[in-house]
């Protein structure tokens, strides 16, 4: 069945009070049109977003696609179980810092300083827990704490101040780095319990198979309710929604991948912690970004701030809270890249980190214009980055050359996002 809403057959008057020409063709929003059912429609849907700059998360998935292949071809051992956990493990951490950084690319912002409030959160937690006896939780919450404290003041400079986002934090990126070091003393490396809380977060496997195939079970199941539930709603309210033949084939396509992740994890050590943590982060901060009037007001911002302050909105409160989150992502992701080395030290937050958090959340789909993004995006974006590395350090790659490639993904997603902002706009969607 299609509905064709272009063209307009009757006689109604236009919003002047005449009645359009015969033949006359009437711009529609095209969130109104109702696809035609069966895989035609599904073919004139993809052009049509095509062609109006829709591209979504396309890019990114064809690009992690011809990466895993590329690779693959090189060295089988790509896409072996081993290779595979071993990357989702090392993404954990970065992507962690990457979801915060996606909240404050929608405003249109940038915050410099999470590299350095990682490594400070990471030093504040090793202090207190090692050196002075602290117990391991406590510890960890005055560490992420610590975190949300230092966003909340960079936000407070930006919003309250005035002083410009670039610049509040790159002093932060300084400021921050330099306390790290003094907070660490002389030694300037402390190591971890190997059998402890924050040891676990990279280290600990879930043996058992049902874990795995539970968690894909799972999500899949509660993909498919929540967008049939959708569908319904949208339904019920008489504004075109996705039939059912279409969300069995989403279902689907989200189901293949998903198991065959849970077998490659059994393959292996089973389950790991870090992404059961990381992918509740996401799915959750997902919500509060799509589902909330918080991050309704958060989109907002991103697309106008002027009308945002007109619409009743606190900018100030919401601009300090999105630096606060930040900072809080910032200080998680650093308790796990403490993790990995099971240390802390002067190289905590340093060297890649800070333009690898940024490039993935863009990478991902994440607009640097602001108003554009989503948490999935930190995913992405941090799967691309990590499977260059990780297919680099197979081959024997110099990672001069790792540096090179990623900078070149990155210039090509900045771009695509400026060619589709255009495309958008030329088709009056932006």
């Amino acid at each position: 069945m299609s509905t064709n809403l272009s063209k307009s057959d009757s006689a109604e008057p236009t919003g002047n009070g005449q009645a359009p020409a015969e033949g006359a063709v009437t711009a529609v929003d095209p969130r109104l049109l109702v696809r035609e059912e069966g895989f035609a429609g599904y073919g004139r849907e993809f052009v049509r977003k095509m062609r109006s700059g829709e591209l979504g998360s396309l890019p990114v998935v064809v690009g992690l696609i011809i990466i895993a292949a590329v690779f693959w071809l090189q060295d089988s051992a790509f896409l072996g179980a081993e290779n595979l956990s071993n990357l989702f493990v090392t993404a954990a951490g970065t992507g962690l810092i990457a979801v915060g950084i996606v909240f404050v690319l929608i405003l249109g912002e940038i915050d410099l300083s999470v590299g350095s409030v990682s490594g400070l959160a990471a030093a504040v937690f090793a202090v207190l827990n090692v050196n002075h006896g602290m117990p391991e939780w406590l510890a960890l919450v005055v560490a992420l704490l610590s975190g949300a404290l230092i966003g909340a003041l960079h936000g407070f400079f930006f919003a309250r101040i005035g002083v410009p986002a670039f610049v509040v934090t790159l002093a932060g990126l300084l400021g921050w780095n330099g306390l790290m070091l003094q907070v660490l003393g002389s030694n300037g490396t402390i190591n971890l319990d190997d059998s402890g809380l924050v040891a676990g977060l990279t280290n600990h496997y879930f043996s058992d198979v049902a874990a795995a195939y539970g968690l894909a079970t799972l999500a899949v199941a509660a993909f498919f309710l929540l967008t049939l539930r959708d569908s319904k709603r949208r339904e019920a309210a008489g504004v075109p929604s996705r039939p059912l033949s279409e969300i069995v084939l989403r279902t689907v396509a989200l189901a293949v991948p998903a198991y065959v992740v849970a077998w490659l994890f059994n393959e292996y050590k089973g389950l790991p912690l870090a992404v059961v943590i990381f992918l509740g982060v996401v799915v959750a901060l997902d919500f509060v970004l799509r589902r909330t009037p918080y991050g309704r007001k958060v989109f907002a911002l991103g697309g106008s701030v002027e009308a945002a302050r007109r619409a009743g909105i606190n900018v100030s409160l919401v601009r300090i809270s999105v630096f606060a989150l930040s900072g809080t992502m910032a200080a998680l992701g650093g308790m796990f890249l403490a993790s990995q080395i099971n240390a802390a030290n002067q190289s905590s937050g340093a060297g890649s980190l800070l333009m690898n958090a940024i490039a993935a959340a863009v990478i991902g789909g994440t607009s640097l214009f602001g108003g554009r993004g989503k948490t999935w995006s930190a995913l992405l974006g941090v799967l691309v980055i990590q499977s260059i590395a990780s297919g680099m350090a197979l081959l024997g790659i110099a990672s001069a050359v790792q540096y090179m490639i990623t900078g070149a993904v990155l210039l090509a997603a900045v771009v695509i996002d400026s060619v589709s902002r255009r495309t958008q706009k030329s088709a009056g969607r932006a």
